[in-house]
């Protein structure tokens, strides 16, 4: 396979680019040049927000393009006209976020979705995530046609988690003590490795699928409280989890998801993003490896390569001093 990917470097599309390498493909990655390429990868630089960013993508043919832009979706719809006629397959990586919000439990990729546009942000505007998700989704469905493969993504962790939800938790149990740990301890997770996100996408091109796929592992494929127990096992601080009910949580001011990554209390906002219908992905071949490969992965690379850039997540001290302070004894949750 002959292989663009837009990005290339960071978590999902480094991924992406690692799996493609080991499978003997020729890789071409076009960024910023903000972080080192992948060995073995051919570099092109440009900035997609640029007038011309996409310069160095004018010659050349590909199989395959795998697009994992997060931003405005014009960057998306410039790249495929471009790329129009020189690629076989374009798999955009897109979310679950696209659904309108709160999803219902159990939704298939015929669920409604938010409204889009591929030209969104091109006027400098602010674009929401979910709208932009879906406008690059439009743009790749435009010029692609059935050969744009949407992979709507949820909870992705694993080793150079630059979002550092994972990489969080498992610094704050390696320094041991006492660690907030929000219930239920039983309260569901679905997520996925994004080295099988990358493997399923790979896989997904070569065989020509395209359209929308909830592309994350199926439902209760973890537990809060599996998770956070493995992160103690595989740091190995003898950190104590404190469980503290949600209704505590919520009381105390602490938002969901950003001061407790991966967190969300029980409810629609919970149901709708941790159980989604992903039987399309699971019977295409997504499959997970073992969540306890997964966290010491992480936690292997976090220790070798230091703790990587990542957007403000987590509990501040006082923040988990007050959590500690209304649950201070131990909570069955």
């Amino acid at each position: 396979m002959r292989l663009l990917v837009l990005g290339g470097t960071e978590f999902l599309g480094r991924a992406v680019a690692e799996e493609a390498l080991s499978r003997g493909a020729e890789v071409t990655i076009l960024n910023r040049g903000r972080h080192e390429p992948p060995p073995g990868v051919t570099a092109l630089r440009g900035d997609r927000t640029a007038p011309d960013g996409l310069a160095a993508l004018t010659g050349g043919e590909w199989d395959a393009v795998v697009d994992t832009w997060s931003g405005a979706p014009f960057a998306v719809r410039d790249a495929t006209r471009l790329l129009a006629g020189r690629a076989e397959g374009y798999a955009y990586i897109s979310s679950r976020s696209v659904y309108t919000y709160p999803p219902a439990p159990y939704l298939a990729e015929d669920g409604p979705v938010v409204d889009g546009s591929p030209g969104d942000g091109e006027d400098g505007g602010e674009v929401d995530y979910a709208r932009a998700k879906r406008g690059g989704e439009l743009a790749a469905e435009a010029v692609f046609g059935d050969r744009a493969l949407l992979v709507r993504a949820g909870l992705i962790i694993g080793p150079r988690e630059n979002t550092g939800r994972l990489p969080w938790w498992l610094g704050r149990i390696a320094r041991g003590g006492v660690v907030p740990a929000p219930g239920p301890r039983d309260l569901d997770l679905q997520y996925v490795d994004a080295r099988d996100l990358a493997a399923w996408t790979l896989d997904a091109l070569a065989r020509g699928l395209g359209g929308p796929y909830n592309a994350v592992g199926p439902p209760a494929s973890t537990t809060m409280g599996e998770i956070l127990e493995i992160c103690a096992r595989v740091t190995g601080a003898g950190a104590e989890l404190r469980w503290i009910p949600p209704e505590t949580v919520l009381a105390r001011g602490v938002a969901p998801w950003t001061d407790l990554p991966m967190w969300l209390p029980p409810g629609d906002e919970h149901a709708g993003l941790f159980r989604g219908d992903v039987s399309r992905a699971i019977a295409a071949g997504l499959r997970l490896r073992p969540l306890e490969d997964t966290v010491a992965d992480t936690w292997a690379h976090m220790r070798a390569d230091g703790d990587p850039p990542r957007r403000k997540v987590g509990l501040t001290d006082e923040q988990e001093a007050a959590l500690l302070a209304a649950a201070p004894g131990d909570q069955a949750c």
